[in-house]
């Protein structure tokens, strides 16, 4: 222990690194890792021994207590729990503990709305019932568990603890840049649900005895948070919903439609997906306003992402979100799942063409009368700054419906993890309906690879990453396997096969200043 105590802190940190690193804090956002490690993956589980030995070496003196601290409170998470509020109410407590804290992950379950019976009778009468599918599908443990979720999330509510907590974390949090809202379930929960949907009443008329639902959940969970931001004047800079409910967000456009326009000025990124829902263009054409009022107030986003499931794309103009608002720092963009003439993907580049970095088109579909090779032209000859272009799944309309008229119907609910602990240093959380890439940085480096990765096991995933490699040499025009001008692309204008958008994408990077063929 004396030895290691006449150790310098700048040795000491760097021990501290290898045990417990930050990897998020020096990624800009015009990098290929940019949201695939920080925003749209959830909180990083800490290696077995990490949170212990961390531990352990602040306990050892005061001297590595204080050398320890932001390796342990540079981010925060939350479940809506008692003993999760009551875990940060303690750190916002020490001001020395909470003025660390960067990033704060708010994880919030399904609520249980106008149910007309609590979930633990609910499961004792389906364990009861005749019908044996029904009588085996859920635990006695499973009721026990929902029945005290159900019990603490409603005495939260009456209590107010919620947004008590978070105002006075939000005003602790002096150094917060990143704000993240994520969905919470577990196995328990899962079931649940799966048996609502396939048995609804369970024989009886009328609603489900027991209304457990997201929409309610977001609505609230967006409402109380950003009111303590706002009542905290926060530094934040950066807000991540990638599990966004599109009736949780008219919700707060019918209700407080003032909140999140107010809030936009600060903001550098803004990263949005939705989730599956039914009439889902009609629900997002409704909230064509408020996105309006967002993005024209937010004159300094400088990373943008709006996305929707691949399994139903989004039937509108992209000018019904993005309104021809120009952002004049904007370094990376993307979109993911939508039907789109190429002209809307034109123009919209070219207004950002002096700054972009990074743009990724994934699952976007071209419609009838469209074809690639102008979108590919034009990045490739106007496209000032552009490192990378990432283009996975991207096909035409047409091509798409076909599939998807002859394929099997993808499930809502991908597998995941079930742990639902309490432990806030280390949890999997279950991300449904989301297509997200909880792989590494190098998750879309698949240029050597003779996979169709497109539509293999890893086709749903979702990371605002490129498919090009920055070491890529930047002349490729000297090679004879790729085009010398637009017109050699290939595009048949019917479907895009995965070595075809690989070789694209390269293409479009890959302009050569000093031969200037296009």
């Amino acid at each position: 222990m004396a030895s290691i105590q006449r150790l310098s802190n700048e040795i000491l940190k760097e021990i501290l690194d290898h045990i417990a690193s930050d990897p998020q804090k020096s990624i800009a956002v015009d990098r290929r890792e940019y949201l695939s490690v920080e925003s749209f993956r959830p909180p990083s589980p800490p290696l077995p021994s990490q949170a212990h030995d961390i531990g352990s070496f602040r306990l050892s003196c005061r001297r590595f207590g204080e050398l320890g601290i932001p390796y342990q409170f540079t981010r925060v998470t939350l479940r809506f729990s008692s003993r999760g509020f009551r875990r940060l109410d303690d750190i916002c407590s020490n001001g020395h503990l909470a003025k660390h804290t960067r990033k704060f992950s708010y994880l919030v379950p399904l609520f249980y709305s106008d149910s007309r019976s609590h979930v633990w009778d609910y499961i004792r009468s389906i364990k009861g019932s005749h019908d044996p599918y029904a009588s085996d599908y859920f635990h006695l443990s499973d009721a026990t568990e929902l029945r005290g979720k159900e019990q603490d999330q409603k005495k939260i509510l009456r209590a107010k603890d919620d947004i008590r907590v978070l105002k006075k974390a939000m005003k602790a949090f002096i150094t917060l840049q990143h704000v993240q809202i994520l969905r919470l379930e577990n196995e328990a929960d899962r079931r649940l649900i799966n048996f609502l949907m396939t048995r609804p009443n369970h024989g009886q008329p009328g609603q489900p005895p027991v209304d457990l639902r997201w929409s309610p959940a977001c609505y609230h969970a967006i409402k109380t948070l950003t009111e303590a931001l706002m009542d905290a004047k926060s530094p934040f800079s950066r807000f991540s919903g990638p599990m966004m409910s599109p009736p949780s967000m008219l919700a707060v456009q019918r209700k407080i439609p003032q909140v999140l326009p107010s809030l936009a000025p600060g903001l550098t990124c803004l990263e949005l997906h939705f989730e599956d829902e039914r009439d889902l263009s009609r629900r997002i054409l409704e909230m064509s306003d408020t996105f309006k009022s967002i993005f024209v107030a937010a004159k300094n986003l400088q990373a943008v992402h709006v996305g929707f499931p691949s399994r139903t794309p989004l039937n509108l103009r992209l000018e019904d979100i993005f309104h021809s608002v120009k952002w004049e720092k904007l370094r990376a963009f993307g979109i993911q799942a939508w039907h789109l003439d190429a002209d809307e993907v034109i123009d919209l580049a070219r207004r950002h063409s002096k700054t972009l970095k990074g743009l990724r088109l994934r699952d976007v579909l071209l419609k009838e009368g469209s074809k690639w090779r102008d979108v590919l032209f034009m990045l490739r000859g106007e496209m000032e700054q552009l490192d990378w272009v990432s283009l996975r799944r991207i096909d035409y309309s047409n091509h798409f419906e076909e599939i998807s008229a002859s394929s099997m119907e993808v499930p809502d609910e991908p597998p995941a993890s079930d742990s639902d602990s309490d432990d806030e240093d280390g949890f999997p959380v279950h991300l449904n309906n989301l297509d997200i890439d909880l792989d590494s940085e190098g998750e879309d480096s698949d240029e050597n690879s003779n996979a169709d990765t497109d539509h293999g096991p890893d086709a749903d995933e979702f990371a605002l990453s490129p498919g090009t490699p920055t070491s890529m040499p930047f002349c490729t025009c000297s090679r004879s396997s790729y085009p010398a001008n637009a017109d050699e692309l290939g595009d048949n204008g019917g479907f895009v096969t995965y070595q075809q958008r690989k070789m694209w994408e390269k293409w479009v990077c890959g302009r050569c200043i000093e031969h200037n063929l296009f």
